[in-house]
């Protein structure tokens, strides 16, 4: 196989947040973008522009502020959605792509579309030649291609490519493909198209993970002819989820005697720092046993391993931890260390905070380093993490008590803080629950007159030690279609679960009230 370079085109930000409980504030997609920049990915696909206000606030602050990769909108063969791509593109001149999807598969045409394929051809020329008189990028994507009769996916892409489509992206889009066969099909792609073999158009692919299959579909598609693959990171994704970034960078990289030529332009030792801050800002934790990040991945237990890799490291280790970014913590931070350590060591992390933002960071990390001896590297970014996730706060935590133990009641106090323009007013309650925490957040539901129906609770440890800072996640159905995450961090975890609560129920004040404005509608590749 000659020297190819594959495109890596990142969906986290558009596919990726589709997955419940995972939508990401402005603010947290500006710094997972700012990630995939310093992860060196080619293309960042930042959004749907049209589905509402905040998306296109997301896409056109993202073609602003992030340099390095091409920005990617996506838009349905409509008008109105191309023209509403190309507008948040704006600011990325030269380095915009918009991304135009229409379904092709019979089952989508009889019974999504009711349209006949010449109906199909159509609307997919006419939606390309609109955002190529926007843009000078333009990708199309036929919906459900591994489930479209291949002859009629071949007029597709031939008719797409005339019409101006550079990028040609096959997805499956229910992740009903199996790898030979998948791979069969896009050679016969690659054959049948005169554009993709003379290297003018590029095939893509974009496969979701139904049936476990995503990454073995898009390196079988690499292996025949495909020159671009879209993928999230940690997998992430509607459903099952799509093909994961690092499985398939790591993939091709540690086995190059395969992939013989093929290269990309990723910096691997980016890849656990992405994975770890994607996982805090969608609130989708990575399994232990994921691979490359999970942190099971490079863990030995059984005695013969590790005395293979005490005798030589690749005994039992096809890749090294280092080459994707594990390694140790830099040296802690204490209660002692003063604001421009911090700000230092912030920078070092990756971390644009504004002055009012750093100041509020360094106010909690005063009290973080009050209740421990170190402040590590990680609880660093859960506090900035945590500054980033919040939202415009109706209600703020003032003070929080509580009593339980094995023969007491549960019982908490909250006090709030509720913001009345240039005003606040503070407002106490107290509640006996099953346990402190449901105490505290059944006080919170009669201060905020809003009840929530918790639906997952987790709680990690983030860094080491008795007096580790404690991160919650919560998701939270407030009886809406969706539902809504909530973060906090402290070392006291009823602490950090009445913030991640709370953060959860403004949050949703504040969707509640955009989803007035504009709703949300999205059937996408």
């Amino acid at each position: 196989m000659k020297n190819q370079r594959i495109i890596i085109f990142d969906t986290t930000l558009r596919d990726g947040e589709q997955c419940p409980g995972a939508s990401m504030n402005l603010r947290e997609k500006l710094e997972v973008a700012r990630q995939l920049a310093r992860l060196k990915v080619d293309v960042i696909e930042a959004g749907f522009p049209i589905i509402s206000d905040g998306d296109f606030a997301s896409v056109q602050t993202i073609a602003r502020e992030i340099k390095g990769p091409k920005i990617c909108g996506l838009a349905r063969c409509v008008s109105k959605d191309i023209d509403a791509a190309g507008a948040a593109l704006k600011p990325a001149g030269k380095r915009a792509r918009i991304h135009v999807f229409l379904a092709t598969s019979k089952i989508h045409r009889e019974f999504k579309l009711g349209k006949a394929q010449d109906e199909i051809i159509r609307l997919a020329v006419e939606g390309v030649k609109r955002a190529r008189a926007l843009v000078d990028d333009v990708e199309f994507s036929p919906e459900d291609a591994s489930r479209t009769e291949p002859d009629f996916l071949i007029q597709v892409c031939r008719a797409v490519v005339a019409a101006g489509a550079s990028t040609v992206n096959i997805p499956d889009t229910v992740g009903f493909a199996l790898p030979d066969q998948f791979g069969a099909l896009i050679g016969q792609l690659f054959e049948s198209v005169p554009e993709f073999k003379s290297g003018k158009a590029i095939i893509s692919v974009h496969c979701h993970n139904d049936l476990g299959l995503a990454v073995a579909n898009s390196l079988a598609a690499v292996r025949n002819g495909a020159r671009q693959v879209e993928c999230t990171i940690n997998g992430i994704g509607e459903r099952a989820g799509n093909a994961s970034l690092e499985e398939v960078i790591m993939a091709m990289k540690t086995r190059r005697d395969f992939y013989t030529g093929i290269e990309c332009g990723v910096v691997t030792r980016e890849i656990v720092k992405s994975s770890r801050l994607v996982a805090r800002m969608s609130g989708l934790a990575v399994q232990r046993n994921k691979a490359i990040v999970g942190e099971n991945a490079f863990a030995h237990s059984a005695g013969i391993h590790q005395d293979g890799i005490l005798k030589k490291r690749e005994t039992y280790e096809i890749m090294n931890p280092v080459e994707v970014g594990w390694g140790t913590t830099e040296l802690p931070l204490t209660k002692h260390s003063g604001r421009a350590a911090m700000a230092a060591r912030l920078k070092h992390l990756g971390f644009q905070l504004a002055d009012e933002e750093l100041n509020a960071v360094f106010s909690r990390f005063k009290e973080i380093g009050d209740k421990k001896k170190f402040v590590y590297d990680d609880d660093l970014s859960a506090l900035v993490e945590g500054q980033i996730t919040e939202v415009n706060e109706t209600w703020v935590l003032d003070y929080l008590s509580v009593s339980s133990g094995n023969q007491t009641v549960p019982t908490a106090t909250v006090r709030l803080k509720k913001a009345n323009g240039k005003h606040a007013e503070l407002c106490q309650e107290a509640a006996i629950g099953d346990g402190p925490v449901d105490a505290a957040l059944k006080a919170i539901d009669r201060l905020t007159r809003i009840t929530g129906k918790l639906m997952d609770y987790s709680l990690r440890a983030v860094s080491q030690g008795k007096d580790a800072l404690g991160e919650v996640t919560v998701k939270v159905d407030f009886g809406n279609k969706d539902l809504v995450t909530g973060k906090g961090a402290s070392t006291d975890i009823i602490e950090a679960s009445t913030r991640a609560y709370l953060n959860a129920v403004n949050r949703h004040m504040i969707m509640d009230k955009e989803s007035r404005k504009t709703g949300r509608k999205c059937a996408q590749p």
